[in-house]
């Protein structure tokens, strides 16, 4: 095999040659000037002249990437000609580095691979460099977040909007590129982006033009941006005059603004087709979820024979090895008492003691007297040989470390070595707490300075770590221990099977373990690795590696003393300090053998040119403690590059590799002088990431080259086994786990023997599923092969193996591409973590780097953009997320390295507070079921409701009960007109009091039924005489909500007008509220407006100016002062058909819709009301609703005067001001049926929540309440009804007294649980069905169920029926379809300026397709369903219950599926703590998501990966956009709902001033 050249941990390879990209160079980023150039070329000359030396002395300090990149040009200008075709591979010649060394900081992850060599150019930047250079030929914008200023100020705003240089064509090399991919790639990238783009090239069919242009946009006037279809408006009819929220919103997509640029870049970005076709027809019963990806025939599989086991060398029999490791110390301590054991350094690198064998024995034997003697008393000792004992010692104080490890020997307890625990919230510290209590460790050893050092509550005791077990804490500083007795001698056994010391594990979730080893093993250990490592006595080693675990320790400590070996230890903290020292100690005390990582290998490189006078001739070992790291190599070949010339041989650097349960595994032996170096495997990272081994040929790029570590250790036997699964021995040509049987391995996880049996007790079985032995193996966590001539090699571990659509990448590798995109302006010191999170079904990759400091956001993002494309070229993978924190702000291991397990917890948990992010589910989830597509319609709804017949369902239909006939004239006199109701009431009743008004000040203010005709008569004057008024004209009241507004609508009546009632405009806001109140004005076409004084004094000010034409109000009559005159006759219907009122709402979706009703509805729906609820004269109810529309208006203006029953009515605003208000008020007047609106409810339980109490102790009692309804037009609101019920139900309010009403436009009242009637039902629905428009009753706590409950008993005289909206044919019972109402009390058609009949025939007055031909139906727009229940009705039959599911108007359509905002909402709320509301809404089939963050600004970042996440795992939704807003922001009207439409436009218009909005890529 050729020997290839390494450099800096970055190894060469990249894409393969036929990868279609898809990203562009990141926008902003400058065109490589020489991009015409061999590219390889120029990279040798970056690494090979004077270059870097000439730039840096150029640079005067920080330049912007441009003037770099003129700088470059300049400098290479001379170069470029004459090295054109120069192989750099030829080239050898040792250049300066360009790369400042990164800080001891980045810990073993990450540094052993950030450096740049000293050799020919660096190979992984080079094949980085290619694979980006291939994204760089598609110019494509990726869409920069938007950040507020405020939210981390690092860079101006106008730095973060890019230009907007998207276009949507693809230039032939890409088709060319696209034709040439692999059958295996186009597998790799398929993702539902393909459907983004087919939806939005036929979205234009899925909704009518009407609807297209009804939220607000205008028709493009030219063709440079042409508005895409708008595709979440659900129904193919438009319903009714939807005149547009407010006229500044018309036109709001304007075409410059910022967001609509960068959703456009976004789509840019999404509108490759990466899937292939897809079959025909989606079946709707099918229950899949997942699309699981065909398995490709082009994958490599494994070809070989199965493997042979391989067995190390014999474990030689040495005649004076001793019979236990004390022994040895016994040996030394008594006959070499003066020979060094252990020299220790202080900060600074010099020796600061040296420790003797004879004083390490002495003191071990004083410990061990102590401990076992002088701990509690003689009858009651508190340790006894056997028992576990914490050792807590720093890593600079190996010394003291050394003396309690065989202290603990000599007593027989064992030692379990663990970090110095730091501070109470240490990363990983509770899973240290788990190994101490899963091992029942009591007692603790560390050395005073230790122990003083330790957190310490106020008291001066020791903190109660968390998680841990309650320590007793001994110091074991030699003054303190006590000098054994004359006739005490320690009891030192032959080694036999009893633990000996226990050794600290984390897994890969973060689970600390203790690997027991006995005490036999512990020897056979140390004399395999005295026979594989040649070990002489009184040779002299230097160790850098944490000396209580691992090779640090088992090298270190325990060989070394078997060998009296004098070892010197370099203590981590002067690692940092001067990464030479090492070095220095080698050539000082002329050391025959270091014992390093990696990263100590990189350090030392780079700080080499301040020493001249090093040699290290004397060493014949350098053991390399991480070699099984694939990427060591480079860090061994840079450094024997460097140090070669003093005195370095080739042959004595010795990789090895090592896990936790099988102690070493494999160690290269120290070579011969001259002879050849072992081969390196170069190895196909395709093959890799299918788990078989290739030999990577065609492309350099793509190439990963790893050294062997040697043979397996003395005496043992190895297999390799499949990872997952049965341990099936792998084939010669597969990756798979190391396993190891030997006497010199861990025996068990300690107190854990379930675990222990999956791990130390494996047997390999062959391919047919026989064991191939009786020997148990121990699973190691390597993966890695057997080479020629039994070398091993190893590629990775099990901890860093992530499995993406079934191919397996390794964390290192991903952490070694990511470095090698010039992090040096963005990440800081080379920290870089990498791991995998589970989202819906499949693992998913995320990055996290510390950011530097003075890092710009601009560098952040391109950075991050070029990751993308790196980690997409070279490992064909794609990257979910992508995050950068501040810096320092990693939970760190002690060693300083990153904690992965707990990284990726506070990713979880969004408690990681990025600065940047970037998603990107579009690229990466390739396994969302496939879209529904619509099947024709190919039965007619006379065969489905036949079917429903022979299948015995009943059609979906209910009815309230009969509304009876009125038989006495007299009261169809009275009650046929409310003005009439009004003056027969002030005639025989004039002192009964109709209404009393109650505000925050707790004043009241009452009007009995004369004072109302009274008042009716003086407005109804005063609109004769000074409005000049015709019959019939319409009039708007503009009044707060009270008694005015009731007396007013009377006189209006009385006057022969139309009364319109408008809510006023806010005070304090009169730009947003005053043009709603003057569109609705506008399209009434109303004669005159009734108001107060002061609203007449707002209405006419220049702050109202500022927003609409004050000059053309039509008559304005203040009402507040008017003349006691009464009208000369008041007015008399011809007919009930004629006009009450005009009713007008502003739907969820913005539109404006007035409905007209007639006297006979008026009558009617009072009528329906006063049966359900059983009003009469002598009862009262209170109101806590807003009076101008709906039932609201209903209950609050018409009630009343219909029923004669008293109404206490509460204006929702003062229950703003004073919370216990309506509370109180119940109570007070001991009301038994009360009505209010979703968003008091919430009021209440927000505020009041934790006052019950308080309450209580006022005297507030609610067990008078027996019907609180909630008046809405909405699915009934299940959490809030029930935390409202659970809240106040220490006041007395009983669980059953919480309902729901349901009305709609077309018909204001059809549902309303009234006195009667079964309680509410409540069911469970398969949440995929909805989506489906179907309805499968569920368990509670079923996956994916969503509860609904009952939406209210039907009103007498209703009847509802369930109906397919596109055949318009009858459904049978619990099937999901449109609510379509029959009632006297239905509005009789939208008051429109164009007069749509069409329209109004279709809502008001429909007809069923099949069934019931000549019935006249009303559509309300909302899906629901019926369904029969077990209940018993007022009549005795079994009760109908009609479940609301949504609007048809708010659902979006996307992939096929039907969803409903309100299901996305709640999930997403329950993402994290901090989101205080939010609201979705499509744009151009781009799910965005808006959250409202209740936390600190810090936290924003935190929720974009966990919003994406659960409406990927609940929803399968990719969301494109998520917006971070302030509270408040998410418009919601008086009833209580969200106006996603409003926001919609308002995000489009740049409007928010959001914290952040992140593009999912």
């Amino acid at each position: 095999m050729h020997e290839c050249v390494f450099l800096g941990g970055i190894f060469q390879r990249g894409l393969c040659p036929g990868l279609w990209c898809r990203w562009s160079r990141p926008f902003g980023a400058p065109r490589d000037k020489h991009a015409g150039c061999d590219r390889r070329s120029l990279l040798h000359l970056l690494s090979n002249t004077k270059f870097p030396r000439l730039l840096c002395s150029s640079l005067p300090g920080d330049i912007t990437q441009k003037g770099y990149e003129k700088k470059k040009a300049k400098l290479l200008g001379p170069y470029i000609p004459q090295i054109q075709n120069v192989d750099p591979s030829v080239q050898q010649t040792p250049g300066p580095s360009s790369d400042p060394a990164p800080s001891p900081d980045a810990g073993p992850s990450s540094s052993t691979r950030h450096h740049r060599s000293h050799r020919s150019g660096d190979i992984h930047t080079e094949a980085v460099q290619a694979a980006l250079a291939k994204h760089k030929e598609e110019k494509m914008a990726l869409p920069m977040p938007t950040k507020r200023r405020s939210a981390f100020v690092q860079s101006p705003v106008d730095n973060c909007t890019p230009p907007d240089t998207s276009s949507a064509s693809e230039d032939e090399g890409s088709l060319r590129r696209q034709a040439a991919l692999s059958a295996a790639l186009a597998q790799s990238l398929q993702s539902p982006d393909y459907w983004i783009n087919r939806s939005l090239q036929s979205s234009s069919t899925s909704s009518s033009a009407s609807s297209t242009l009804s939220h607000g946009e205008q028709k493009s006037q030219g063709p440079a941006h042409s508005v895409p279809p708008d595709v979440t408006s659900s129904t193919s009819q438009d319903r009714g005059s939807r005149v547009d929220m407010p006229p500044i919103v018309r036109g709001m997509m304007c075409q410059g603004s910022r967001v609509s640029t960068k959703i456009q870049q976004l789509l840019n970005t999404l509108k490759r087709p990466k899937r292939p076709p897809l079959s025909e027809f989606f079946l709707d019963d099918s229950e899949e979820i997942v699309e699981v990806p065909q398995p490709d025939p082009n994958t490599p599989r494994p070809e070989g024979r199965q493997i042979i086991p391989v067995k190390g060398e014999p474990l030689g029999v040495v005649s004076n090895w001793p019979p236990a490791l004390q022994a040895a110390l016994a040996r030394w301590g008594a006959t070499q008492a003066k020979s060094p054991a252990l020299t220790t350094l202080d900060h600074t690198g010099k020796p600061l003691y040296t420790l003797t064998y004879g004083k390490l024995w002495s003191r071990s034997l004083k410990l061990a007297y102590t401990l076992l003697n002088k701990l509690g008393t003689k009858n009651d000792p508190i340790l006894k040989p056997g028992d576990r004992v914490a050792l807590v010692y720093p890593n600079n104080d190996p010394g003291m470390f050394w003396v309690a490890f065989y202290g603990c020997l000599l007593a027989e307890v064992i030692p379990v070595p663990i970090e110095v625990p730091l501070t109470r919230k240490d990363a990983g510290s509770q899973q240290i707490g788990f190994l101490l209590g899963s091992c029942g460790v009591g007692l603790a050893l560390t050395s005073e300075v230790c122990l003083k050092g330790l957190p310490k509550t106020p008291n001066g005791e020791i903190l109660q770590f968390k998680g841990w077990p309650r320590l007793k804490w001994v110091v074991t500083d030699t003054k303190y221990l006590t000098k054994p007795s004359k006739d005490w001698q320690p009891h030192i056994p032959t080694a036999n099977t009893d633990t000996a010391y226990i050794e600290y594990k984390a897994s890969k979730e973060g689970t600390v373990m203790g690997v027991a080893v006995s005490k036999i093993s512990m020897l056979t250990h140390c004399q395999a690795l005295t026979q594989a490592c040649n070990y002489c006595e009184g040779e002299t080693l230097v160790n850098v590696l944490d000396f209580k675990k691992d090779m640090g320790l088992w090298h270190g400590v325990l060989t070394s003393v078997m060998n009296r070996i004098h070892t010197i230890s370099v203590p981590y903290a002067v690692m940092k300090a001067c990464p030479l020292s090492w070095v220095q100690r080698v050539h000082i005390h002329k050391a025959r053998v270091a014992l390093v990582k990696c990263r100590d290998l990189h350090w030392a490189m780079m700080a080499h040119r301040d020493q001249k006078d090093t040699n290290l001739s004397s060493l014949r070992m350098l053991i390399v403690g991480d070699g099984a790291n694939p990427w060591s190599v480079s860090s061994c070949d840079a450094f024997l590059n460097v140090f070669q010339s003093h005195g370095l041989k080739p042959e004595v650097i010795c990789p090895c590799a090592s896990s936790p349960e099988a102690l070493t595994v494999a160690i290269r032996r120290p070579g011969v002088r001259g002879a050849p170096l072992p081969a390196r495997a170069i190895l196909s990272m395709a093959g890799l990431s299918h788990g078989v081994i290739r030999v990577n040929t065609e492309d350099k790029n793509s190439a990963l080259t790893v050294q062997d570590v040697g043979h397996v250790m003395p005496g043992a036997l190895m297999c390799i086994v499949k990872p997952d699964g049965p341990p099936m021995l792998c084939k010669t040509d597969e990756i798979g786990e190391i396993v190891l049987n030997s006497r010199a391995g861990g025996t068990m996880y300690y107190g854990l023997p379930g675990v222990t049996k999956n791990t130390f007790e494996v047997i390999p079985v062959n391919s047919s599923g026989a064991p191939i032995g009786e020997i148990p193996f121990t699973r190691t966590g390597l993966l890695g092969f057997v080479g020629p001539g039994s070398l091993v090699f190893v590629v990775g571990r099990i901890e860093g193996l992530m499995m993406v659509s079934g191919r397996r990448h390794n964390a290192d590798d991903l952490v070694a591409t990511a470095l090698a995109v010039e992090p040096v302006k963005t990440v800081y010191r080379g920290r870089i973590v990498v791991f995998s999170v589970t989202v819906f079904y499949d693992e998913r990759i995320v990055i996290v780097a510390e950011q530097r400091p003075d890092a710009s956001e601009e560098d952040s993002f391109q950075w991050m953009s070029r990751v993308l494309q790196a980690i997409d070229g070279i490992h064909q993978v794609g990257l979910f997320c992508l995050a950068l924190v501040p810096a320092n702000t990693l939970p760190k291991t002690p060693l300083g390295g990153i904690h992965v397990s707990e990284t990726k917890q506070h990713f979880l948990e969004g408690s990681l507070h990025p600065c940047n992010i970037l998603m990107c589910p579009h690229t990466c989830v390739t396994n969302l079921p496939k879209p529904r597509q619509k099947q024709p319609v190919g039965v007619g709804p006379a065969s489905i409701m036949v079917g429903n017949l022979v299948a015995g369902k009943r059609i979906a239909q209910a009815a309230g009960r009969e509304l009876g006939l009125i038989e006495d004239q007299d009261l169809v006199r009275k009650h046929q007109f409310l003005s009439e109701a009004l003056q027969w009431r002030a005639q025989t009743d004039p002192d009964h009091v109709l209404y009393v008004l109650l505000n925050a000040k707790v004043t009241m203010s009452t009007a009995t039924c004369l004072q109302l005709h009274k008042r009716a008569e003086k407005v109804a004057a005063a609109l004769m005489e000074r409005g000049g008024i015709n019959t019939g004209d319409n009039v708007v009241l503009l009044y707060p909500p009270g008694i005015d507004l009731i007396g007013s609508f009377y006189g209006c009546l009385y006057a022969g007008c139309i009364p319109v009632t408008v809510r006023p405009p806010h005070p304090q806001n009169l730009s947003a509220t005053l043009p709603t109140v003057r569109m609705i004005i506008d399209v009434s076409k109303a004669a005159c407006i009734l108001t107060t004084q002061l609203m007449m004094k707002i209405l006419r000010s220049k702050e109202a100016a500022a927003s609409v034409n004050i000059k053309t109000w039509p008559t304005i009559i203040d009402t507040d002062d008017l003349p006691r005159r009464r009208p000369p006759q008041i007015y008399k219907p011809p007919t009930a058909e004629m006009l009450a009122y005009l009713d007008f709402s502003v739907s969820t979706t913005g539109m404006l819709t007035g409905v007209k009703i007639s006297h006979a509805a008026v009558s009617t729906l009072c009528r329906s009301i006063k049966l359900q609820c059983e009003l009469y004269s002598s009862r009262q109810i209170a109101i806590c609703l807003d009076p101008y529309c709906g039932l609201g208006f209903v209950l609050w203006c018409l009630c009343s005067v219909y029923s004669g029953h008293q109404s206490i009515l509460i204006p929702p605003m003062e229950v703003e001001i004073s919370l216990p208000l309506w509370l109180s008020a119940l109570s007070q007047y001991k009301i038994r049926d009360t009505f209010c609106s979703y968003s008091v409810m919430e009021l209440c339980t927000k505020g009041l929540g934790t006052q019950t109490e308080i309450l209580k102790a006022r005297g507030v009692n609610l067990s008078c309440v027996r019907s609180c309804v909630v008046v809405a037009e909405e699915r009934p609101r299940l959490a809030l009804t029930q935390s409202f019920s659970k809240l106040f139900k220490d006041l007395g309010l009983s669980p059953r007294a919480v309902s729901t009403a349901f009305g709609s436009r077309v018909n204001l009242a059809i549902c309303l649980q009234g006195t009667a009637g079964p309680d509410p039902s409540t069911v469970y629905v398969d949440m995929k069905s909805l989506r489906h428009d179907r309805v499968r009753l569920v368990e509670r706590g079923a996956p994916q169920s969503l509860p609904l409950t009952e939406s209210g008993t039907i009103l007498p005289g209703v009847r509802v029926i369930i109906v397919n909206p596109e055949t318009r044919g009858p459904l049978g019972d619990s099937h999901l379809g449109e609510i379509w109402v029959n009632s006297p009390h239905s509005a009789s058609g939208y008051y429109t300026l164009y007069g749509e009949e069409s329209l109004q025939a279709d809502h008001f007055n429909t007809r069923l397709s099949f069934g019931e031909p000549h019935t006249l139906w009303a559509r309300t727009g909302y899906l629901g369903f019926v369904r029969r229940t077990e209940l018993l009705d007022a009549s005795g039959d079994r009760h109908d219950a009609l479940f609301v599911v949504g609007s048809l108007d708010e659902t979006l359509e996307l992939r096929g599926l039907r969803y409903h905002p309100i299901d996305i909402e709640t999930s997403v709320s329950r993402a994290h703590r901090s989101i205080a509301e939010s609201a979705v809404f499509t744009w151009t089939n781009l799910l965005v998501v808006v959250s409202e963050l209740a936390g600190s600004e810090q936290e924003a970042l935190d929720l974009v990966p966990l919003v994406t996440n659960v409406v990927l795992e609940e929803h399968h939704l990719i969301v494109g956009v998520v917006v971070i807003v302030d509270p408040g922001v998410i418009p919601i009207n008086s009833r209580g709902e969200k106006q996603r439409m409003h926001l919609r436009d308002s995000f489009l218009a740049d409007q928010l001033d959001p914290i952040y909005v992140a593009y999912n890529m």
